[in-house]
């Protein structure tokens, strides 16, 4: 899904003509997660599956770019998509009440990230549909922080 996103949102900086500054990094975070699955696939024994999901990839990239309301409604599920993630991981801290193993400095360099894009966004292209992913991306990851802190064990001292 991960790898899904990126594409949809590379694609949609291309077609509205945003400058390259403002989407650099999606071509080389998707050859990463392209390459990382092929790795996986091919040592897992099932190459032939990375070649299905190739053309469906490539298939995908061509197809959201047919009608204006295609790409502008992948994005809008991608951001739907994503902030359900962010929900799911949220409910299971809560449930949970133990940060385990998720970084507050993790989600922390997420918030930056995200207020970054925020301000880059408004300079540069003002897309509201960009801003609002941004906007909602900046308070989930807030909010997963904040849960993080809340919930992480503090070690004891003999």
């Amino acid at each position: 899904i991960s790898l899904f996103s990126y594409v949809v949102f590379l694609r949609y900086q291309i077609y509205y003509g945003y400058p390259l500054e403002t989407y650099l990094e999606y071509p080389v975070v998707i050859a990463q997660d392209v390459i990382l699955i092929f790795c996986i696939m091919h040592f897992s024994g099932k190459a032939r599956r990375a070649l299905f999901y190739a053309v469906i990839y490539w298939g995908s990239w061509y197809m959201l770019t047919l009608q204006k309301w295609i790409i502008d409604l992948a994005m809008n599920l991608c951001t739907f998509i994503s902030a359900a993630s962010k929900l799911v991981q949220l409910q299971h801290l809560w449930q949970t009440k133990d940060s385990g193993q998720a970084s507050a400095l993790t989600w922390g360099m997420a918030v930056y990230t995200c207020a970054a894009r925020i301000i880059t966004t408004v300079m540069t292209t003002n897309d509201l549909a960009v801003l609002i992913r941004f906007i909602i991306m900046f308070i989930l990851n807030i909010w997963v922080t904040a849960t993080i802190l809340h919930y992480r064990k503090t070690k004891k001292t003999d």
